[in-house]
């Protein structure tokens, strides 16, 4: 074990995986980093509970879902939650981080006694990801799990728009499927927007604490990305922070929980379909008055495939920021 983490790429997975799980021992996520590296199957007779992952839940010291670090991050709810919560997950080549974040969710909605559902809004992956969404829908159940493909990439504001005739929840969850959010953060998410009323909550890499301040929020950040991309990431939000004063630290994030009404009203006011999406969304929340509140994040870089950021969706953030300006 000592010569996996003492190998520079394989440390540099590491800090991405401990990142992932909410621990800080290397010790617990040399495992989980082989695995990855081995790219074993995530089903065993085609049921979840046989993949390496969930058989960690029988070792305590080694289960990456029981950390200290995530089971404070969760926390408890103090009087029961009798809303529903809707995921949607726009998914392309995810077929090998879906069954994780599907069960990450499962377990972190279970234990906070929550009422859930996952929206799968898959742009027609080559790689299996609907065959492995079916899979899921036979463990957790077709009322759980909802696949809703599309035809092709269409564009990933109206892959949420897709979702959104389907979802049958009172707050609508977005967020990525390759584990760049972890489910962990989400009680944090619905015990903010109840203290406070909240319209929006939205995750940030860019605060220490959570706005309104709450004690159990730990300071936000990246891992797996290099300086040169933390850079851009934090240039980008600081030109737009400075031209369009949206109200919020981390503009390009896409890890929100919203009031359902809420968001179908905001997004029906939005012109963007790329990586724009997020930023006009928040722009337009603001310019409609809804409450936003924020929770820092850990934001992990993708560890299964590629980022789909290219040189057009950085082109299209330009052109955005300055439609915004002129228009809202």
């Amino acid at each position: 074990m000592a010569v996996v983490v003492e190998c520079k790429p394989c440390a540099y997975l590491i800090e991405r995986v401990t990142a992932l799980i909410g621990t800080t021992s290397h010790h617990v996520a040399a495992p989980l980093h082989r695995d990855y590296k081995a790219h074993r199957g995530f089903f065993d007779a085609s049921r979840l509970k046989g993949h390496f992952y969930t058989r960690l839940t029988n070792i305590p010291w080694m289960n990456p879902f029981e950390s200290t670090a995530s089971r404070n991050m969760q926390g408890s709810f103090d009087t029961p939650d009798t809303h529903k919560y809707s995921v949607i997950l726009p998914t392309y080549n995810e077929r090998k981080n879906l069954p994780v974040i599907v069960y990450l969710l499962a377990k972190m909605f279970a234990e906070n006694g929550l009422a859930w559902e996952v929206i799968v809004v898959d742009d027609n992956s080559p790689d299996g990801t609907q065959e492995i969404a079916q899979q899921l829908a036979k463990v957790y159940g077709d009322d759980k799990i909802v696949l809703k493909p599309r035809a092709g990439k269409l564009g990933l504001g109206t892959a949420y728009i897709h979702g959104l005739n389907f979802v049958s929840g009172d707050f609508v969850i977005i967020m990525d499927a390759d584990f760049s959010h972890h489910p962990k953060f989400i009680p944090q998410f619905i015990r903010l927007q109840k203290a406070h009323n909240l319209d929006i909550v939205t995750g940030t890499r860019y605060r220490s604490t959570s706005i309104p301040y709450t004690r159990e929020a730990q300071p936000g950040g990246v891992h797996g990305w290099d300086f040169k991309r933390k850079l851009v990431s934090r240039g980008a939000n600081y030109l737009a922070d400075t031209v369009l004063n949206p109200g919020v630290s981390d503009l390009t994030g896409s890890f929100r929980l919203y009031r359902l009404p809420v968001l179908r009203h905001i997004i029906t006011e939005t012109v963007s379909k790329g990586y724009v999406f997020q930023m006009e969304m928040m722009v337009r929340a603001r310019a409609l008055g809804y409450t936003v509140g924020e929770v820092p994040i850990t934001f992990v870089d993708r560890i299964f495939g590629d980022s789909k950021l290219g040189a057009n969706e950085i082109v299209s953030y330009a052109k955005g920021i300055w439609t915004l300006f002129t228009t809202v």
